[in-house]
């Protein structure tokens, strides 16, 4: 079992769960986070600490949609290990359903490796 990042997380990106995490399996894109399935140890640690309500375990009937999306991205993003300032609009963000078609595939800092020189 594993836990997995939902939509909720897009635009919000609060990184409390990042801080508590003892194996440092989340991995930052430049709206979202994500968790590494196959790092995770299924503590549930991250899971209450999560303002925006975005964390499931992935017997969670939302996790299935969510579950490839977070294993794609922990392999392109880069990994995040410590709590970072969340996004200026993130408030303005929590709660808002249908975040889905504002996902960003760029990784944390948002340049792409394609565009990196």
């Amino acid at each position: 079992m594993t836990y997995v990042v939902t939509e909720s997380c897009i635009r919000c990106k609060y990184m409390d769960c990042v801080e508590v995490c003892p194996v440092d399996c989340f991995y930052a894109g430049e709206n979202m986070l994500v968790i590494h399935p196959d790092e995770c140890i299924d503590c549930g640690v991250c899971e209450p600490e999560c303002p925006a309500q975005a964390i499931v375990p992935d017997s969670d009937g939302q996790a299935a949609a969510w579950l490839e999306l977070n294993r794609t991205y922990a392999q392109q993003w880069p990994n995040l290990a410590r709590k970072e300032p969340p996004p200026a609009d993130a408030d303005a963000w929590n709660g808002v359903a249908g975040k889905k078609a504002m996902f960003s595939p760029k990784p944390h800092g948002g340049s792409t490796p394609d565009s990196e020189t």
